[in-house]
């Protein structure tokens, strides 16, 4: 009995030692749980992300870039000019591809049946890249090629055991009208960035941001994936209109194939050049130049051909010309010369002597600062003395005593010379700067010009610098500077700023900013502006005007023509031109046309000028329902019923000749004569004091004989050609006087090159 009360105390006092024991065990491993879990705690707050990317380090990471839409560029009415269309690249992924060895072959068999992928490439990668999970194959495929890869390889059948591909988005540039307008809109790299003209300009406005999809994979390559949306680029509309721009590079184009290969080989001229402008917006309407390219084939070498050609340093070399055979002779460096001068934009980038144009510039000036009233008389002998210089007039003979709007009308260069000297150097320099002349114009394109160095300043100008800068000549503008001073000249006084860019929106239309027309001075007053309107109408409508060619049937329009001798002087080699506005008595529209050395034997000669503007104008502007105010002559009206014909079938019309104002048709070698600044000979004789008796015009050039080859007749002492109409003198070299070179006393800086900044 005694024995089994002791088993029974001894249970009873094992039982209540081990629950103590467990207790106290339990407290222990609660502390240490605690402790661990602060200490978990204090880990993850202060390492965790490192522990973190330690964890991923060991899984597979997948992240893949979501590209943007680079915006669309627009004309005037939404015309779509430049836009990005997505494309695919195919990208194969070597681990799938290998995890049976039933997917290799037919997966590469459907690879070169859709895509024309080397098999044997792949292969290779494949053998050297066995874990790869990203390779691309192939680069920008379109829509049609991938959907029918997908719908093949969704055949139960055929598409069974193709494997480890898939398809990248991607964004390629485009430009639905090829040709059109690639000056101004430009193209892109490969890698999205824009190169010159609008691409460049708004390259930020037009890039959007990539988004971004990512995540770590586990080996069924399955997980929740994180996205960043991608940010498209924003929109450009463009002052622009499509419509006038075609018919602008119709002409352009149509002058190129009639004087191509014609007094010598090579293109129908080294340049040319059109601009059309708002006159009270500075808005372009158009802005082209020739030789041109496709914006969607931008390194087709074909375009080079019939430029000049040029060395490494993009220097023209003897007046030779690209043929196929320097084409295949060219290295890298030189190649890219001949690029960079096809894509450039003419009527930006390149300076000249502009010649005549300039003469309102002068008139303007003297007219504003109170030099002059404009009832003054000037006698021209065809020649004037200046210092040590005799500096001609393209007239000759002489015109005898003019009026400062005969001046215009005639272009005669004695009487701007004269005007000029009324200004003064100072006031001339002041008034050049104050129209633009030698200040960027700040266009939104890229790559215009700086011409700084290439006029002259108060410290630097002398006499003869001044009398040939009255007309023209011994200074560089470009195109875009002298269309923008002009369009102040005929408005007003108004000098905006000129512009590409109307509306700015986003990917989904939201408008961003509406560009205004910036008014960033007052050149001249309107009183001065009205009389330089009445002075460029007579060189279309006056008896002697040199701008008759400019006028399209129906329209009465202004201007004035302007032919520049090149650097050296005595070359027979022009730039001939023709600034105008339309309608004359309301200017709306400015046209400015450049033909920089005409393939013709006498190059001199405005109307290679005049009648681009003249077809160009028929289009445009009953087109911008402008209406006619002349009656039409019934030469006229055929004319622009054969016209409505071509534009209705170009492919089998025929061209009627162009007709000048009585309807006879013009010789394309006629026309004006000269009017850049010509220094004569020693021992020539100068001007004559005025006398009483107003001097008369000498007509003696009349009763020359003609040559029936050129259309021209023939002075018999010199030889010289004399336009039948007007009495100017052609180019020759008997003729031509010796100008000032730069770099010689009074010349602007060597940098003053007529063919301007390459």
């Amino acid at each position: 009995m005694n024995g089994q009360r002791v088993k029974r105390n001894d249970v009873i006092k094992f039982t209540i030692k081990m629950q103590k024991k467990l207790l106290v065990l339990f407290l222990f491993i609660l502390a240490a749980f605690v402790g661990l879990s602060v200490q978990l705690f204090l880990i993850n707050r202060d390492n965790g992300e490192e522990y973190k990317k330690q964890v991923l380090s060991h899984q597979e990471y997948d992240s893949v870039i979501i590209p943007f839409k680079r915006g669309e560029i627009v004309d005037a009415n939404g015309t779509v000019l430049a836009v990005s269309n997505k494309v695919y690249n195919v990208i194969l992924d070597t681990k799938l591809l290998l995890r049976k060895e039933d997917y290799l072959e037919p997966t590469l068999s459907a690879l070169n049946r859709f895509f024309e992928i080397d098999t044997g490439t792949v292969r290779s990668y494949i053998a050297a890249h066995p874990d790869s999970s990203y390779y691309v194959m192939a680069k920008r495929v379109g829509y049609e090629e991938k959907t029918a890869f997908e719908e093949f390889c969704a055949d139960p059948e055929q598409g069974a055991n193709i494997k480890g591909v898939w398809f990248e988005n991607e964004y390629k540039r485009e430009y639905p009208n090829g040709r059109l307008a690639c000056d101004v809109i430009g193209f892109t790299t490969g890698d999205n960035a824009g190169t010159y003209g609008l691409e460049e300009y708004y390259n930020d406005l037009l890039s959007g941001t990539n988004g971004r999809e990512y995540g770590y994979l586990n080996d069924d390559s399955t997980l929740e994936r994180t996205t960043i949306a991608a940010r498209d680029g924003n929109n450009i509309q463009l002052t622009i209109d499509a419509n006038i721009q075609t018919i602008v590079e119709k002409y352009l184009r149509e002058f190129n194939e009639e004087y191509k290969d014609n007094a010598r080989p090579g293109n129908g001229a080294q340049n040319l050049g059109c601009i059309i402008m708002d006159v009270d917006t500075a808005g372009i309407l158009a802005m082209a130049s020739y030789p041109d390219f496709d914006l969607n084939d931008v390194r087709n070498t074909e375009n080079l051909l019939g430029m000049p050609l040029l060395d490494k340093d993009g220097k023209k070399v003897n007046g030779e010309i690209v043929t196929q055979e320097a084409l295949d002779a060219m290295d890298d460096q030189v190649m890219y010369q001949h690029l960079n001068a096809l894509w450039k934009n003419f009527c930006i980038v390149d300076s000249y002597e502009p010649g005549s144009v300039a003469k309102p510039f002068t008139v303007a000036a003297a007219l504003e600062s109170g030099s002059i009233t404009g009832n003054e008389t000037y006698n021209c002998e065809g020649v004037l003395a200046v210092g040590d210089h005799k500096i001609k007039c393209h007239q000759r003979y002489g015109d005898g005593l003019l009026t400062v709007q005969q001046g215009i009308e005639r272009s005669c260069n004695v009487v701007l010379m004269n005007v000029a000297f009324a200004l003064g150097k100072d006031q001339f320099v002041d008034y050049q700067h104050t129209f633009g002349f030698g200040l960027k114009t700040n266009i939104d394109l890229a790559g215009e010009a700086r011409t700084a160095s290439m006029v002259y300043t108060k410290d630097n100008i002398g006499m003869t610098d001044l009398a040939t800068n009255s007309f023209g000549q011994s200074f560089n503008a470009t195109m875009i500077q002298m269309i923008t001073g002009f369009c102040s000249l005929i408005n007003g006084g108004n000098y905006y700023a000129p512009h590409m860019a109307s509306r700015i929106t986003t990917a989904d239309g939201a408008t961003i900013e509406n560009v205004e027309p910036r008014l960033l001075k007052q050149t001249i007053s309107r009183s001065t502006s009205d009389t330089i309107l009445e002075y460029c109408n007579t060189v279309v409508t006056g008896e002697f005007g040199t701008g008759k060619t400019a006028r399209p049937a129906g329209y009465m329009i202004g201007g004035k023509t302007g032919t520049a001798e090149t650097l050296p002087r005595g070359n027979d080699e022009y730039v001939v031109s023709f600034m105008g506005y339309a309608p004359a008595d309301d200017p709306q529209i400015a046209i400015y046309v450049v033909v920089d050395r005409p393939n013709v034997a006498n190059q001199d000669n405005a109307r290679h000028a005049t009648g681009i503007v003249r077809k160009v104008l028929t289009e445009v502007l009953p087109y911008l329902n402008i209406y006619m105010t002349e009656e039409l002559s019934d030469k006229e009206r055929e004319e622009l019923e054969q016209l409505q014909i071509q534009i209705r079938t170009p492919q089998g019309a025929e061209e009627e000749p162009a007709l000048d104002e009585d309807g006879n048709p013009i010789d394309p070698e006629g026309g004006e004569g000269s009017e850049s600044g010509e220094t004569p000979k020693e021992g020539e004789a100068g001007s004559e004091e005025q006398t009483e008796e107003p001097p008369q015009r000498d007509e003696s050039w009349k009763n020359f004989p003609l040559d029936p080859e050129t259309g021209f007749l023939v002075d018999p002492e010199t030889g010289a050609y004399i336009d039948p109409e007007l009495g100017t003198v052609m180019g020759g070299g008997s003729l031509l006087g010796e100008t000032p070179q730069p770099g010689t006393p009074g010349e602007p800086p060597s940098e003053n090159e007529p063919e301007g900044t390459e």
